[in-house]
């Protein structure tokens, strides 16, 4: 029978110590967004007359229920895109033990060492040659592009840990290298995936410098640049910005909670392999 000795006590104040960190952040958003215009008081003391005009008008001045649609609409499209391309992309350098398979991945991974500003004037020119600028597709296409050495990275590593038993007997069974991958590799891709899904979703929804340039002159927007729309040079209304903030948190705190059993067994798995 384990005993509560003074070593767990300590983890759980440390433990406490460290939500109560990462928590506090959470209660200044709130307390802010709900607090009236006229309540000046400290961010820290709490809201004794919670309001939600703060989100009423947030929502109405900031334009964030399109911003909110563009803002799915991209980080959907890019994270499908992503994902298909990576874990195809994977296997056969993944599987291959042709020298070229070593060349090729090396190539594919500056893609994570070389900065994505250095080709932001030839992007943005060919976007425009494209007649994509201020539309989501941009977004998309750029995203895909910018995402998929890390992704493929990742995939790649997660497959050399994988056994070949299942492929080889599906291959003496008759199937082909495709069929192969498709029923029997890529179920097993799941905990990886959802990984590579969380990564990525996170960075393209949060994105602001690229909805910015892209978009930019358009009424087009993300929810990241609707939400910079409230800062103003002389002014700022802060209880707008929290509230807006809150509302841009909310789809990313939905989906997380419907695939939270998903999310956690695929970080572990991911890491693990």
């Amino acid at each position: 029978m384990n005993r509560y000795r003074k070593r767990t006590f300590v983890l759980e104040l440390a433990m406490i110590a460290v939500a109560l960190v990462v928590a506090f952040p959470v209660y200044v958003l709130v307390n802010l967004a709900v607090r009236p215009v006229s309540d000046t008081s400290s961010p820290i003391r709490p809201t004794t007359s919670p309001t939600l005009d703060n989100f009423t008008q947030a929502w109405q001045q900031g334009g964030l229920g399109g911003a909110l649609l563009n803002s799915v609409l991209v980080t959907a499209g890019s994270v499908v895109v992503v994902l298909a391309v990576s874990s195809f992309a994977a296997y056969p350098l993944a599987r291959s033990t042709a020298r070229w398979s070593r060349g090729l991945f090396l190539l594919v991974m500056l893609g994570l060492i070389l900065p994505f500003q250095l080709a932001a004037l030839p992007l943005y020119q060919t976007m425009r040659d494209l007649h994509l600028l201020g539309t989501p597709w941009a977004l998309i296409l750029f995203h895909s592009g910018l995402q998929v050495p890390f992704t493929t990275f990742l995939y790649t590593g997660f497959l050399r840990a994988l056994p070949r038993d299942f492929e080889d007997a599906a291959l003496i069974d008759g199937c082909t290298p495709a069929q192969s991958f498709r029923h029997v590799v890529l179920p097993m891709l799941k905990p990886i995936t959802v990984t590579a899904l969380v990564l990525n979703a996170v960075a393209v929804w949060n994105d602001f410098f690229t909805p910015l340039l892209y978009l930019s002159g358009s009424t087009q927007q993300t929810l990241p640049v609707a939400i910079a729309g409230f800062f103003g040079q002389y002014v700022t209304d802060w209880n707008l910005v929290f509230a807006a903030l809150a509302i841009s948190i909310v789809p990313v705190l939905a989906v997380y909670f419907v695939l939270q059993r998903s999310i956690i067994s695929g970080f572990a798995g991911g890491l693990k392999g």
